[in-house]
């Protein structure tokens, strides 16, 4: 039996609402069982058709997309939402809002004057993005609540310990689609005084990072900021590799510092796991401790194997509690991992092997 995907298309502008449900028809396996033109109107057919997905648009005049979410959260309805972005700053803001509230995942409205391209482009980021629920949602049905982690649960796959002698330098973290959200709950978790900086790469496009930076740097105790070029790397503060930028270290006189570059993209991203996880790694050589969270793909995992390799210490989001279980499954399929555990118990597990290297 095909695995159908019903969709709710959701946009203030009739002729998207046209564009959104025609691209779906040639997407295989999704039903459009209705269509909004605002908010308001979203939550009541919500509420009779019960979809999987909503196609939601950011900004809508009578109750925006945030304020959706909202209420989909308070009536803790199982529907999700794949955000329509529009390409501005503000755009950004309020998309990357909607996903620290829950929002599935976003895409870019597309904005040129092609018309058939644009289309190409709106159907094969419908595509990817349906694909990647489909799969979350498999997965979290494979999971009856019997077998879920307990409130302590470690999973260790590693054959032998971390190096004797390992010294933690340096905090490395690799995400994509569910990150917002599962950054929110582990960044604010490392405590003012960690004695390392932190690199994280978000997969997102270029003006949703800086977004995500001030909003996390407004729940944490540690400075987040996104990754300047030039700037000295410093403990007790968090640096977001820039969307459209791989982030590297440079090390001169006695001093990191972070260099952003435009090289190809690794994995099909820009920023890269991988990337950023080399050149730490070549940085601090057996000095590194990745954390792989959520994510779809299979970025992270190559860098994972040199730093583990060097004598660092890796850990991965258990699935149960991934939106997308790629990044870390490629890890822990490769017996990267020294320690798979719950997001809520991964920031206190680094902290403790951070602390416990450098005593």
């Amino acid at each position: 039996m095909e695995d159908i995907v019903r969709i709710l298309v959701v946009d203030d502008s009739a002729l998207y609402r046209q564009l959104v449900r025609n691209v779906l028809r040639e997407v295989p396996g999704v039903e459009v069982v209705a269509a909004a033109k605002g908010g308001r109107e979203a939550l009541e057919l919500v509420g009779q058709h019960d979809p999987d997905l909503l196609t939601l648009d950011v900004h809508m005049p009578d109750v925006d997309g945030i304020h959706v979410l909202r209420e989909l959260k308070k009536r803790r309805v199982r529907s999700r939402a794949l955000m329509l972005s529009s390409l501005t700053a503000n755009g950004a803001q309020v998309t990357t809002d909607a996903l620290l509230e829950g929002a599935f995942d976003f895409i870019q409205k597309p904005s040129g004057a092609d018309a058939e391209a644009n289309r190409l482009y709106l159907r094969d980021s419908l595509i990817e993005k349906i694909a990647a629920f489909r799969a979350s949602r498999a997965r979290r049905r494979s999971f009856p609540v019997a077998t879920r982690p307990t409130e302590t649960a470690t999973v260790d796959t590693s054959e032998e310990p971390a190096t004797p002698g390992f010294r933690c330098e340096a905090l490395v973290v690799a995400t994509s689609t569910g990150g917002p959200v599962a950054l929110r709950e582990f960044l604010p978790a490392l405590p003012a005084d960690l004695p390392v900086p932190v690199f994280v790469v978000q997969h997102m496009p270029p003006q949703y990072t800086k977004p995500l930076a001030e909003r996390l740097n407004q729940v944490c105790p540690l400075e987040v900021l996104e990754a300047v070029d030039g700037i000295v790397a410093e403990a007790g503060s968090v640096y977001i590799a820039p969307g459209g930028k791989h982030l590297k270290l440079d090390r001169r006189m006695g001093k990191v510092r972070l260099k952003l570059t435009e090289d190809p993209p690794e994995n099909g991203c820009r920023p890269a796991a991988d990337y950023m996880f080399r050149s730490t790694a070549e940085t601090w050589p057996g000095r590194i401790l990745a954390v792989v969270l959520t994510g779809m793909g299979r970025d992270g995992m190559a860098g994972c194997r040199q730093i583990r390799e060097q004598g660092g210490y890796v850990m991965a989001q258990h699935a149960d509690g991934c939106i997308v279980y790629g990044m870390p499954k490629a890890v822990i399929d490769e017996k990267l991992a020294h320690a798979v555990l719950p997001l809520d118990k991964l920031a206190p597990a680094v902290v403790q092997r951070i602390r416990r290297s450098r005593t």
